[in-house]
């Protein structure tokens, strides 16, 4: 097969997405070293619009429709994106060839003066710009506030040290690829916080009829972590994944097993409907799946009739 002499990386501006879009090409100018790779930095729709919640504009979708414009007139080859970005029913003409290896999953507890949720006094309030971490909280810390938080890494951190937050929740994979480790007070586990579908794991976007570039690629894929996002992305995908609805995916490998927990929620942390499924890592779409119709056997339908638009 021929090596690529060119490559163009489409990414998001800021520093996280940045640091997201240069390890990828370090890794690609490793395996490919006469190849020249570069960036096209671009501002989204969702980084513009900071004065309202994400369910509330459309969702995380406004974080890659300008990269997939790239793509398509040719200014850009690939795309580097936060896979809980990536809409789990992309379409033609895209495609998700590589899922790299996943950094902690896990979400974070960021707070000057607290070491834990628990530690938080009655009325503390909390800073998050996520309905699934909001309803869990909500559930297990109700004498808590909860705030809506936007903006990138280093605006959230800003807002939390200029006093309008007592913590904040961010996700310990972008603290640390960012070299802010030290900011991290506690991880939340998944007993406490489950995460979002493909958090920690980084996705590469490209259009389908580029099939030797999806070649060039593979050698980045990681095939534990694909697995885990098969898996994840089709629990969002039978449910309508939506950032209204307070849903959360997360999915293990164990030896040649695969452990998928999923949960719908209210998003005042009323009730917060769970499944689980294990099964082979061969079957990881259809465990996601499984998961995903128990909880709306279990009450999780009438949690999305209310909360998501109808469909025309």
């Amino acid at each position: 097969m021929s090596e690529p002499s060119k490559l163009v990386i489409a990414t998001r501006a800021s520093r996280l997405a940045l640091w997201q879009a240069e390890h990828v090409q370090a890794r690609l100018q490793a395996l490919y070293p006469s190849c020249e790779v570069s960036l096209l930095k671009m501002t989204t729709r969702g980084d513009q619009i900071l004065d309202r919640t994400l369910s509330k504009v459309g969702g995380k979708g406004l974080f890659v429709k300008e990269l997939e414009t790239a793509l398509l007139d040719g200014r850009a080859d690939l795309a580097v994106h936060s896979l809980k970005d990536v809409p789990v029913d992309l379409q033609s003409p895209f495609s998700l060839p590589v899922i790299m290896q996943r950094d902690d999953p896990r979400d974070a507890f960021v707070s000057p003066g607290y070491a834990s949720l628990a530690e938080l006094p009655d009325g503390a309030i909390v800073g998050t710009s996520s309905l699934r971490r909001e309803s869990q909280i909500r559930a297990q810390y109700p004498q808590l506030r909860v705030k809506p938080l936007r903006g990138n890494l280093d605006t959230r951190l800003g807002k939390l040290d200029r006093g309008e937050y007592d913590a904040i929740i961010l996700a310990a994979a972008g603290l640390r690829r960012l070299g802010l480790g030290e900011r991290i007070r506690s991880l939340l586990g998944p007993d406490i916080s489950l995460p979002a579908a493909g958090q920690g794991a980084l996705g590469i976007e490209i259009l389908e009829s580029r099939t030797e570039l999806a070649q060039w690629l593979k050698p980045l894929e990681c095939a534990d972590t694909a697995s885990c996002a098969r898996a994840e992305r089709a629990v969002s995908r039978v449910l309508g994944g939506s950032c209204q609805v307070p849903l959360a995916a997360y999915a293990q490998v164990e030896g040649d097993s695969l452990r998928v927990d999923a949960l719908v929620a209210e998003p005042d942390g009323s009730r917060i409907i769970r499944s689980h499924r294990t099964g082979s890592v061969a079957q990881a779409r259809e465990l996601g799946e499984d998961a995903a119709r128990e909880l709306l056997a279990n009450g999780a339908r009438d949690i999305l009739a209310r909360l998501l638009p109808p469909t025309t």
